[in-house]
């Protein structure tokens, strides 16, 4: 990754558009996160700023984001002050990843007042900070810094604000000749707003440089451009993305018209992800936990089920010991007779209590409770091995799910008994759930079900009898439906993709999709959300392409 200074710099171009624009709508999707929605130059804009320690970042986006009920106090706060304002100014802080927008707002009786919005990306340092221009003092802050951990540079309301502290490093756009003689540590040491990708992507360009001074300015060009490129590599199991070419790297890469398109690409499933760990870290604690207990159970049910399986001898013994009565007498611990299936010599343990008969009977009896135990253990072994899978179902669902299915996961853990619903302030009236939609490259629209209830839903309530049904062949995932009765191939093996994204299958290969006519798919009465029998299916082998399913993204 690189959003280093020289990336902050190509951002700041980027976002020259919002210059005049007008905050119409300010939303904190958590705690990490801000979205500022915008109307510039005619058209409606949405402006990402998170401050995640790993993922900090701030660029328009296309992204849907799903919103809180009650704002947090620092929402309110920014929309007290800046709701409503015009953008006038968007500035970067010399060569740092710090980028200042500066906002002219109206105060509650209608003044005039001057704001700035300070974004300062700077990994587990990172910060949004609101400023009163005019007295340049902090009004609130994303993360609050006291002078007990910051003596230097307190961030707390009231406190006036001071910019991070100054590298003492040159600015490469007035170091030109210095920087072509650079190493990459020296790049990176010496210059501002290098990161190691940057400084090593200039290094491998100098190399083979017969004019390094202008190759070193057309490297710098690129993040001076009023409307960047975006471009986008996976190399050795890591992401990385420039404004400029990185020809350093031998893999193919992607390129994007806009750096919002990049940084959405980038974060398309990390953020999400991310998010709903903010959301869902007590549910996904708690699946594990109940599958561990469970998993334990069937442990021990087994060992009760071997030892079950033993009854035969009980019924054998009662047997020889009813054919030797005549060599028995009350009193006799045990008995050595010929076991007439196999012609062995077996030895009976007896109770000296008992006569020959009742120690006959003592053993048949033993007989008749193991093979009830062995029923009734078999009926809690598959009972607990569908608990079992329904879990590690659940578990995958949370692990890919949106934080828009996560509610619905834990209601049906509620409706299902498994835990306690809730409680909510405002009653929720019943809503349909939500089901993601795409369109295959033939213009088929396709649907996907993202946990049990969208599952079920779209199976059984979205789907046409005629449409085409998919799912992982023995592998926990989403229900997926082709709305045509006749779809082409691309299209079942673009549909297939997608099931096999949405499965616990999503980091392997050649992976097993069934697919059938939805009205081959049946429900077993009392069976759990999401389960289905079906028939009929035939299986496609594909491999999980996230590329595929961004672009297949309705």
């Amino acid at each position: 990754m690189a959003f280093d200074g020289l990336f902050t710099k190509s951002m700041t171009g980027e976002l020259q558009q919002l210059v005049t624009g007008r905050i119409s709508k300010v939303h904190q999707p958590n705690q990490l996160e801000l979205l500022l929605h915008i109307r510039a130059q005619g058209k409606n804009h949405k402006l990402l700023i998170s401050i995640h320690p790993s993922y900090s970042r701030i660029h328009l986006t296309a992204a849907a984001n799903v919103n809180p009920s009650e704002p947090p106090m620092f929402c309110m706060l920014l929309r007290k002050h800046i709701e409503g304002g015009v953008i006038t100014e968007i500035s970067q802080y010399g060569m740092d990843r710090l980028i200042m927008l500066k906002i002219k707002a109206k105060n509650e009786i209608g003044d005039d007042i001057e704001r700035e919005l300070h974004v300062e990306m700077m990994g587990r340092h990172s910060n949004v900070i609101l400023i009163d221009a005019e007295r340049t003092m902090i009004l609130d802050s994303l993360k609050h810094l006291p002078p007990s951990v910051n003596s230097f540079r307190t961030i707390l309301p009231g406190q006036p604000y001071i910019f991070p502290p100054a590298q003492e490093k040159k600015d490469p756009f007035e170091a030109i000749d210095e920087l072509n003689k650079a190493e990459p540590s020296e790049i990176v040491g010496q210059f501002s707003g290098f990161s190691p990708l940057n400084a090593r992507e200039l290094a491998f360009r100098l190399e083979s440089s017969a004019d390094k001074t202008e190759t070193t300015k057309a490297f710098l060009a690129d993040f001076s451009k009023a409307n960047p490129t975006g471009y986008y590599i996976e190399h050795q199991g890591k992401s990385f993305f420039s404004a400029s070419p990185l020809t350093h790297i031998t893999e193919n890469g992607l390129e994007f018209s806009t750096l919002g398109e990049l940084l959405d690409r980038m974060y398309y499933a990390k953020a999400e992800r991310d998010r709903v760990k903010q959301q869902a870290g007590d549910l996904e604690r708690w699946l594990q936990n109940e599958i561990s207990k469970l998993k334990l159970k069937l442990k021990k049910l087994k060992k009760e089920q071997d030892q079950a399986e033993k009854r035969d001898v009980l019924q054998l013994n009662g047997e020889l010991i009813m054919a030797n009565l005549h060599r028995m007498t009350k009193g006799m611990k045990e008995i050595e007779v010929d076991n007439y299936y196999n012609d062995e010599k077996v030895t009976i343990t007896l109770d000296p209590r008992k006569t020959p008969i009742d120690n006959s009977q003592r053993y048949y009896s033993r007989y008749q409770k193991a093979k009830t135990a062995v029923v009734k253990t078999q009926e809690q072994i598959s009972k607990t091995e569908e608990d079992v899978e329904y879990f590690e179902t659940l578990m995958s669902q949370v692990q890919q799910a949106g934080i828009s299915d996560i509610e619905e996961i834990r209601e049906e853990l509620a409706e299902q008994g498994f835990m306690k619903a809730q409680k909510s302030k405002k009653k929720k009236k019943p809503t349909k759930p939500s089901v993601e939609s795409y369109v295959s490259s033939a213009g088929i629209p396709i649907s996907v079900g993202k946990n049990n209830k969208q599952n079920d839903y779209v199976t059984f309530k979205v789907a046409a009898k005629s449409d085409v049904w998919l799912h992982t062949k023995d592998i926990p995932g989403s229900h997926v439906i082709i709305h045509d009765n006749n779809p082409d191939e691309t299209t079942i093996l673009e549909a297939a993709t997608i099931a096999a994204y949405f499965s616990k299958a999503r980091e392997s290969s050649s992976v097993p999709v069934d697919y059938t006519e939805a009205r081959q798919v049946k429900k077993p009465n009392g069976s759990k959300p999401g389960f289905v029998i079906y028939f009929e299916q035939k299986t496609v082998f594909v491999t999980p392409d996230e590329e595929l399913v961004i672009k297949l993204k309705k």
